[in-house]
């Protein structure tokens, strides 16, 4: 089917200015600042599209130029094993991942699929630049599973100790290539790597945080919940790496505010951060706009420490206007903390309790959960929804053969970027 543009413009968190995408806008021209863009679209009412499949039914708040095969939306269910475990009355998941029995089939196991449907409908059917995505894992398996399926070139970049995240259940379509940072680095290398080879005009950014559509792609899972639950929940709990995740459904949360038929007000955020890998609790529980020092070698010792290695971005878009300290403060809420021992603990439970298994950052935020219920800091009959961004991953892989990918190429993020340019070009 032909499929029409979304409808939208762009305004400047920082300013309000309001601008034209250009086609792939990452911020304003015009702002003298770091700042978040957001989307705005025509259509102020929450309209899914009946007549398009998976993820794209939430088009009408996705800023995409086409559609692409093989989506699959986020599923949200009222839990009663896991809630009456917890002693709530009210407790939404809301699944991304792998679980046929409640018709979730994302085949990547991970809710970085909807950032990668909707980053890459945003791309110009005519593009003829290299896409790059830095990576510490599932966001590069989710990329490359859809590009590879649409046949759009791709570079990742992502840490080398972090490789075993790339299994798929088919071989990878020539058009994706893999660069890794050296082992004994994180994400942070990663997205250096990615940064020198888009020096050169061949490559395009993906823009991570910067990219709208990555973010409102995101915020399908409120879409999907409030679907599910007819009202914005109170409170909102998920884990987070760079936070992203949790500005997006702030930002979808203030759309549906201003359709007016599923409430007016905001949900209160609770995110998590697995322990030691604290950066963004560590700033809020100081309550301070600006991110605490996190040296190199800290941000690489705590990656090694945490179990849910994907949670370790030292560079999260935090302080920025429109970032995760704008959304805290606007939203209020809380920022938890999560040892392994408590991660691990919650992983099992779940499993037993619920019947599928989830990834350690999923976890994570179970954890929190239990932690802000016995803090008192939620209430057992305010409806709660709980985003599971990662599960199924054991029972998908054993449905199928699974095929590990490797690096290309394994590049020192310290070489000169005209030096790491010439390698990458060599492979495409």
């Amino acid at each position: 089917m032909n499929f029409k543009p979304t409808d939208y413009s762009l305004i400047c968190c920082a300013n309000g200015h309001r601008f034209e995408d250009c086609g792939w806008s990452l911020a304003d021209p015009a702002c003298n600042c770091a700042s978040l863009v957001r989307a705005e679209y025509e259509n102020k009412k929450f309209t899914p599209r009946e007549d398009l499949d998976g993820f794209y039914r939430y088009a009408e708040w996705l800023p995409i130029k086409r559609t692409l095969k093989g989506s699959c939306a986020p599923v949200t269910y009222k839990s009663e094993a896991l809630a009456s475990e917890l002693g709530l009355e009210n407790l939404y998941v809301t699944f991304s991942g792998y679980w046929p029995k409640i018709g979730a089939r994302m085949m990547t196991c991970s809710f970085k699929e909807t950032e990668a449907y909707s980053v890459c409908g945003r791309l110009d059917e005519n593009n003829d630049r290299i896409l790059v995505v830095a990576s510490a894992g599932n966001t590069a398996r989710a990329f490359a599973k859809v590009c590879s399926d649409n046949n759009i070139p791709l570079l990742i970049s992502i840490p080398e100790d972090n490789i075993d995240a790339l299994w798929f259940t088919s071989p990878l379509n020539d058009c994706v290539k893999i660069i890794a940072s050296p082992k004994g680095t994180d994400y942070f290398d990663a997205i250096v790597l990615s940064d020198k080879v888009c020096t050169d005009k061949r490559f395009m950014a993906e823009g991570g945080a910067k990219n709208v559509a990555r973010r409102d792609g995101m915020g399908t899972t409120l879409l999907s919940a409030v679907e599910a639950i007819g009202r914005i929940p109170d409170a909102y709990f998920q884990a987070i790496g760079s936070g992203t995740g949790t500005i997006a459904v702030w930002e979808n949360n203030l759309r549906l505010i201003e359709d007016g038929r599923f409430g007016s007000h905001k949900m209160r955020l609770y995110p998590s951060q697995n322990d030691p890998f604290t950066i963004m609790y560590d700033s809020w529980k100081l309550h301070s706009r600006q991110l605490v020092d996190m040296t190199a070698e800290q941000a690489r010792k705590a990656a090694e420490e945490i179990d849910a290695k994907v949670l370790s971005n030292r560079k999260p878009p935090y302080s920025l206007p429109g970032g995760l300290y704008d959304a805290m403060e606007d939203a209020t809420g809380e920022i938890f903390k999560i040892t392994n021992e408590e991660l691990s603990y919650w992983k099992n439970r779940f499993l037993e309790l619920e019947g599928v298994d989830i990834h350690n950052a999923a976890a994570v935020a179970v954890a929190s959960l239990a932690t802000a219920i016995s803090e008192g800091k939620v209430k057992k009959d305010e409806v709660i929804m709980l985003n599971i961004t990662g599960g199924g991953e054991a029972l998908a892989k054993s449905e199928q053969e699974i095929l590990y990918a490797k690096p290309h190429l394994v590049l020192d993020p310290d070489l000169p970027a005209e030096e790491i340019v010439r390698a990458v070009n060599g492979l495409f």
